[in-house]
């Protein structure tokens, strides 16, 4: 069975087992799982019960679709997602998007936890992502195009949508919440960085890093999805004053500014209905 034909399969799968498509769907990121609180939940459907579906094994990562309602707007959540260092395809980490696109959905919201490569960054807030920079090695469009999916060369100029951009800072403002903006940087992890590594990636022009979201934002818009990103600042990535870091500290901190970030999301999906 070729990928076409298992991404088909997994959304044909996903599409029995709920009423109505979302409109928007939405990325969990490492701690940041809280955001699903507020959601009225309709269905739950676990990735390994999804046809040639992957597993998430990360910390953090619960490994599950949850349907339902979130401030009047059908949505689903993806809690838990596939990293490359998992050994993971980027085909295989970017299948979700795939079905996500297939099943019709408008709007993909990701977040991840990030460390703040600006000096003026502080851990515990967010930053809404602007641009990023693909430093992974690899791209999840590399080799025979899906002309049904979307165009061989997509334009990547505006990866994260402006319109959900301006909303995400109007609501952050509204809700009184302090927040950043800037470009992200991935790595492909699993181990966090060397100062050599971070200062280059300060050369660069990076705000934050990470290690997940670009190739997900890449397929996205490949597929025509508008894209919000929202990383969690989780420590100081500071290469002259780096200090030893670890997974569980980072999802502490995450845990703590998810909460931020579900209010912001929350006043976007407000604004993105009155529109509506």
């Amino acid at each position: 069975m070729n990928y076409v034909e298992k991404v088909k399969k997994a959304t044909d799968f996903v599409k029995s087992k709920i009423d109505r498509v979302p409109e928007v769907a939405i990325i969990l990121g490492s701690g940041l799982d809280r955001i699903k609180d507020g959601v009225d939940v309709s269905s739950k459907v676990r990735y390994e019960d999804i046809p040639n579906f992957p597993i998430s094994t990360a910390p953090g990562h619960a490994g599950e679709m949850i349907f339902g309602k979130w401030n009047e707007v059908d949505v689903v959540l993806m809690n838990g997602r596939f990293h490359y260092y998992e050994g993971y395809s980027m085909k295989e980490i970017t299948m979700p998007i795939r079905l996500f696109q297939l099943l019709g959905i408008e709007y993909l919201f990701v977040t991840n936890a990030a460390g703040g490569l600006n000096h003026a960054f502080d851990p515990g807030h967010p930053m809404i992502i602007t641009d990023h920079i693909n430093f992974m090695g690899d791209n999840p469009l590399v080799g025979k195009n899906v002309d049904e999916w979307g165009t061989r060369f997509p334009d990547m100029s505006k990866a994260y949508d402006p319109e959900l951009i301006s909303l995400a800072e109007e609501s952050s403002k509204e809700l009184g919440i302090e927040y950043y903006k800037g470009i992200y940087i991935a790595f492909t992890g699993p181990s966090f960085e060397t100062p050599a590594e971070l200062k280059m990636a300060q050369y660069f022009g990076a705000d934050a890093v990470g290690m997940s979201t670009v190739p997900e934002v890449i397929v996205a818009n490949h597929g025509g999805l508008k894209v919000l990103g929202i990383s969690s600042i989780t420590d100081r990535a500071i290469p002259d004053d780096l200090k030893p870091l670890t997974g569980e500290e980072v999802i502490e901190v995450a845990n703590r500014t998810g909460e931020k970030i579900a209010k912001i999301f929350e006043k976007v999906l407000d604004k993105i209905k009155e529109r509506d």
